[in-house]
């Protein structure tokens, strides 16, 4: 699928990617089976907490940035080069938490992610450099590495996991 281009195309294809990653999970006849050994994301349940925390990331990112301060991008303390060391933080805070559990927090946090993109324009959302805060990309960049794509990577991951 083609990276959205307009407003209309990131809500559909979030929304599409979303309903695909959640008929996966519950299509699985065992979802707590772990993964085999090679991956950070052993099930599941870890996959659906990563999507869950980032999308919290890009709701803190936005609710900073569009008040005018300074956002932290990726993670207070991280940078993108230690992304990978981020993604273990996350991995690690999320160990006690039931697949039930995560999955809730997913659904919500992705209908708080989609309530504000159907707050913008296509020129607010896809406009280069429209907000300090994104420096030379986009808003809708953002939104798209916290929804469809990263949802499509989330499918990939669990089916390859599941094999």
């Amino acid at each position: 699928m083609a990276r959205p281009t307009s407003k209309i195309e990131l809500l559909n294809q979030s929304e599409v990617n979303f309903k695909k990653l959640m008929a996966l999970v519950e299509s699985t006849e065992n979802p707590n089976q772990e993964f085999l050994p090679g991956t950070m994301n052993r099930n599941i349940r870890d996959i659906l907490a990563h999507l869950h925390h980032w999308h919290l990331m890009m709701l803190n990112w936005y609710s900073v940035g569009m008040n005018g301060q300074k956002t932290e991008i990726s993670a207070p303390g991280y940078t993108w080069k230690t992304t990978p060391l981020l993604n273990r933080k996350i991995w690690e805070d999320y160990q006690g938490s039931g697949l039930k559990a995560v999955m809730e927090k997913l659904f919500k946090s992705h209908d708080n992610i989609t309530a504000l993109i159907e707050k913008h324009s296509n020129e607010e959302l896809f406009e280069k450099k429209r907000y300090r805060w994104t420096g030379t990309t986009s808003l809708g960049a953002y939104f798209i590495g916290a929804t469809s794509s990263h949802y499509d990577w989330a499918i990939k991951l669990i089916k390859k996991g599941l094999r």
